[in-house]
């Protein structure tokens, strides 16, 4: 089976890459299209991974940029497509590959695991044949998209629980830092995206906290180039801030802590047993809902409320689960 794979946002690399050596283990054909944005490219470097970089980059934070560059880029992946005859097309929220997809009569599989990015999925989970979120989600959210059973379908858990399955950290990603520093690692809000159209006075609040505290070592991982500047330029003494792309699944798992304003990132730390805070400002899905129920994920009201200390050694279990899940619910399209 020929098999398409459109890769949008730093996250889906790792998503993918698992699924990615299953579907050649099992003998499919796989070709990976990929959107420049964030640190999608250098992952995709990082990780080997062969892939064509395909359309216009990231619309920025508007909405009109952000058409323009859909329609740019629809124009762009249909031609690309249209010309491979492929069998099957998978994607983690790229509306665009479902589009297209169903314009040429490909079935399409996405999966998905936050519910309340309404004009996205108001594209991509109408056009697809099969959608796959965690089951946390209630079937009810994803109805006013046109999606129900059997076009649904729902697995247990979170999914960097099934992608970082296999995956151990590299304890090289912590030279140069003083072991008896707290380690905190912060991920940058989404602030490009639609449905996280809110000033993170939180986020900036923890950044002037860990950053001025000799006790700690922060490292920002920002999403964007336009981020990192402007971190860079607050010169606070205990922020270091990467100029590319790193091992971040390596950070977060040895990390005394996590703070990211928004999802993947601090999920990447629950799977990984890593305490974890959300500042994020958007209105909170059910996943994360569930993970703060359970205790795994803790909102954070005010940088105070950090509890700045050495992780302790029996913490947080790590939950793996198998990735052949995912996999066959998506080719199940």
């Amino acid at each position: 089976m020929r098999v398409w794979i459109d890769i949008t946002n730093s996250p889906h690399v790792l998503f993918f890459r698992p699924l990615l050596r299953l579907l050649e283990k099992d003998g499919h054909e796989v070709e990976v299209t990929a959107r420049a944005y964030a640190q999608t490219l250098e992952l995709l470097e990082r990780h080997r991974i062969p892939h064509h970089v395909v359309g216009p980059p990231h619309g920025g934070g508007g909405a009109l940029g952000k058409a323009r560059a859909m329609v740019g880029r629809l124009t762009r992946l249909r031609r690309f497509a249209k010309a491979r005859h492929f069998d099957l097309a998978l994607a983690h929220g790229s509306h665009e590959a479902m589009l297209v997809a169903r314009s040429l009569g490909i079935p399409g599989a996405t999966a998905h695991d936050y519910e309340f990015a309404t004009l996205q999925h108001h594209l991509g989970l109408r056009a697809a044949r099969r959608v796959v979120f965690p089951d946390a989600v209630p079937a009810e959210r994803l109805a006013r998209f046109g999606v129900r059973p059997p076009n649904l379908v729902q697995y247990p858990g979170i999914e960097e629980e099934y992608y970082l399955a296999d995956f151990e950290p590299d304890p090289r990603v912590l030279e140069g830092i003083d072991p008896a520093r707290v380690l905190a690692i912060m991920r940058t809000p989404p602030d490009v995206s639609l449905y996280h159209r809110h000033e993170n006075e939180l986020f900036a609040g923890v950044l002037d906290r860990l950053g001025g505290d000799d006790s700690v070592h922060a490292i920002v991982l920002p999403r964007t180039e336009e981020q990192r500047r402007a971190i860079v330029t607050l010169d606070l003494p205990s922020l270091r801030v990467p100029e590319h792309a790193v091992d971040a699944q390596s950070l977060v798992a040895l990390a005394d802590l996590v703070v990211s304003a928004g999802g993947t990132m601090n999920r990447e730390a629950v799977a990984l047993g890593t305490p974890a805070y959300t500042t994020f400002a958007g209105r909170v899905g059910s996943v994360d809902e569930q993970l703060i129920r359970e205790g795994r994920l803790r909102p954070l009201a005010t940088p105070d409320e950090l509890a700045l200390r050495k992780r302790q050694p029996r913490g947080h279990e790590r939950v793996r689960r198998d990735p052949r899940l995912l996999l066959d619910l998506l080719l199940s399209g």
